[in-house]
C-alpha cells in the first residue's frame, strides 16, 4: 500500500505553495481552491443535517433508526461529513468522525476483516475506510482497509457470478450489494491499493447481465427485468467510475435512467437518489445540475425541524443518504472525482 498525503493537507500545500502545513483548514478555503460556489440553500440544509447526525450519535458511534446500529449507517455519516470539506482531525465534526470510525473498527472481525453482518455493511464500511485513509490520522485505518478489500476480492473470486450477495461465501449475487462492493474497490484503488482489473471487469459483466434484454434498465438480478430505478443508477455509476462510458451497457442504461427519472425510487427513495446523483454527475454534468436543483428543493421541503429526514431505513441512514445525494455540490470526496 502506498502512502498519500491527506487530501486536505495537499490542498493546503498547493494554496500556500509549500510542501506541507499543519494549519487547520476552513471549508471556505477549500471552496476557493475547488472553484466551487455552493448555493446558500444547500449549505443551510446540509449543515442542519450534519448537526442532526452529530447530536443524535451515541458515544459508541451509532445512530437512531431501524439500521442505526449497523456499520453502514456510521459509514454513510462519515462520508457525509468528509464531503463537507472540513478538517477531519480538528474541525467541527472531528469527534463524530472518530466515533464513527471506532464503531466500524469494533464491528470488524480481526481475523477476516469482515465488517458487520452483511456485505451491504461491509461494502459501505470499506468505502468509508478508503475515503478516511490519508485523511484521518489513525494508524489502524490502513490495515483495516487492506483486510476489508481483500475480503471483497476473495468473496468475488469464490462467487460463480464474479459478484456479491449478502454473505462473503454466497454463490448468488445481486446488483445492489455488488454496487456497494464495486464502489469500495474503486475507492480503494484511488487510495493506492492494488485492485486487479479482472475484479472490476467481472463486476461490470454482472451488471451487464442484469440489464434488460436488448439494452435499457438494469435489474436486481439477471432476468428480473428493469423494474428498479435504483439498480439502473447503480449500474450507470459503476460503469462511469470504471471509466467505461463508451460501453453499450452504460449508454443504454443511461438512456433508460433519463427516461425514468422522476418516478418514485421504490420503497427506499434515498437509496436511489444516493446513486442517481453519482450517475448523473459522472455522466452528464448539465443533466446533474437540473436534477440537483430539483433534489435540493425536495430535501428542503421534507427536512424535519431537527435536521433529519424520514425514510424506511430510519432517520440516521436516511439523513446520511440524503446529504450524500447533494454532496456533489461540494465535490471534496475523492470517489466523486470525474
Amino acid at each position: 500500500m502506498t502512502n498519500r498525503f491527506s487530501r486536505w493537507a495537499a490542498i493546503t500545500a498547493l494554496l500556500a505553495l509549500a510542501a506541507f502545513t499543519t494549519t487547520p483548514l476552513r471549508a471556505q478555503d477549500l471552496k476557493v481552491y475547488r472553484g466551487t460556489q455552493v448555493p446558500p440553500e444547500v449549505e443551510r440544509i446540509y449543515e442542519r443535517g450534519l448537526q442532526f447526525l452529530v447530536k443524535s450519535q451515541t458515544t459508541e458511534g451509532t445512530f437512531p433508526g431501524n439500521y442505526g446500529q449497523e456499520p453502514a449507517t456510521a459509514a454513510l455519516a462519515m462520508l457525509a461529513m468528509f464531503a463537507h470539506g472540513d478538517d477531519p482531525n480538528h474541525g467541527p465534526y472531528a469527534k463524530s468522525l472518530k466515533r464513527s470510525l471506532e464503531h466500524l473498527l469494533k464491528s470488524t472481525d480481526e481475523k477476516t476483516g469482515y465488517i458487520g453482518n452483511s456485505m451491504y455493511n461491509h461494502g459501505f464500511a470499506a468505502l468509508a475506510l478508503a475515503e478516511a485513509y490519508g485523511a484521518l490520522q489513525d494508524d489502524r485505518i490502513a490495515p483495516a482497509l487492506q483486510k476489508a478489500i481483500k475480503l471483497i476480492l476473495t468473496s468475488q473470486e469464490k462467487n460463480r457470478f464474479k459478484a456479491w450477495r449478502y454473505t462473503p461465501d454466497a454463490q448468488d449475487a445481486d446488483s445492489t450489494v455488488s454496487g456497494a462492493c464495486f464502489v469500495a474497490l474503486i475507492a480503494a484503488r484511488n487510495a493506492g491499493l492494488r485492485v486487479p482489473d479482472a475484479a472490476l471487469d467481472g463486476a461490470l459483466k454482472y451488471m451487464s447481465d442484469c440489464q434488460v434484454p436488448g439494452g435499457g434498465a438494469i435489474g436486481y438480478v439477471p432476468g428480473s427485468g428493469g423494474n428498479g430505478n435504483a439498480t439502473t443508477a447503480i449500474g450507470v455509476a459503476a460503469y462511469a467510475y470504471a471509466r467505461k462510458k463508451d460501453a453499450q451497457t452504460f449508454t443504454r442504461a443511461m438512456k433508460a435512467m433519463k427516461e425514468g427519472d422522476g418516478r418514485p425510487g421504490g420503497s427506499y427513495p434515498f437509496y436511489y437518489e444516493y446513486y442517481a446523483a453519482q450517475a448523473f454527475f459522472q455522466s452528464d454534468v448539465q443533466l446533474w445540475e437540473k436534477w440537483n436543483e430539483k433534489r435540493v428543493k425536495e430535501l428542503t421541503a421534507s427536512q424535519n425541524d431537527d435536521g433529519s429526514w424520514d425514510g424506511g431505513l430510519g432517520s440516521g441512514i436516511s439523513t446520511g443518504l440524503g446529504l450524500l445525494s447533494i454532496a456533489l455540490n461540494y465535490r471534496y470526496l475523492p470517489i466523486y472525482e470525474r
